[in-house]
């Protein structure tokens, strides 16, 4: 089977997420899952100041387009340039062309998702925070959040304690 790449596709202005979703159902509703893999619409937090008030806001990084992760070929590219509101792929003519490595990099997309040095079971040691030089077990990882809980021994029982990425060592 051929590889799976990112690929820019242009959209009608402020259709990104209707075009998101459209290509989600579209996907679900012929089984497409193994051929087109993610869609993405990059979006930012930003802080707005109106008014004398703070509120935390979600920008599109790149307004107009979408990002489609696929393994292009003649039906895949059929499926997303036909959709609702997709004015076409990003590239020369009608060839989409994917994205490089480096790119995607610049844009914070790793092909593997966030790259962690870390795996449920591994052994750390707290290297700052209140529980410096305590070691444990790591028992989750959220990626988002970039914190992982481990276990702890806490007065002969295993306690469970959030950390923040930086705040750990691998032993």
């Amino acid at each position: 089977m051929a590889e799976a790449n990112w690929y820019v596709v242009h959209t009608y202005s402020g259709y990104e997420n209707k075009v998101k979703a459209d290509l989600e159902k579209t996907i679900e509703n012929r089984k497409l899952q193994d051929v087109i893999l993610e869609v993405a619409v990059p979006v930012q937090d930003v802080v707005e100041v109106k008014n004398g008030v703070r509120k935390a806001t979600q920008k599109k990084m790149f307004p107009g387009y979408v990002l489609v992760n696929m393994v292009m070929n003649d039906d895949t590219w059929y499926i997303v340039r036909n959709t609702r509101g997709v004015t076409g792929f990003v590239g020369p003519g009608s060839k989409a062309v994917p994205l490089s490595e480096a790119e995607m990099a610049n844009m914070g997309i790793h092909d593997g998702g966030v790259m962690l040095e870390y795996a449920v079971g591994d052994s750390v040691l707290v290297v700052k925070g209140v529980w410096e030089g305590t070691i444990g077990a790591i028992r989750s990882i959220n990626e988002s959040k970039q914190t992982l809980t481990i276990a702890v021994d806490m007065f002969g029982r295993e306690t469970p304690v959030e950390l923040e990425l930086d705040s750990v060592k691998k032993m």
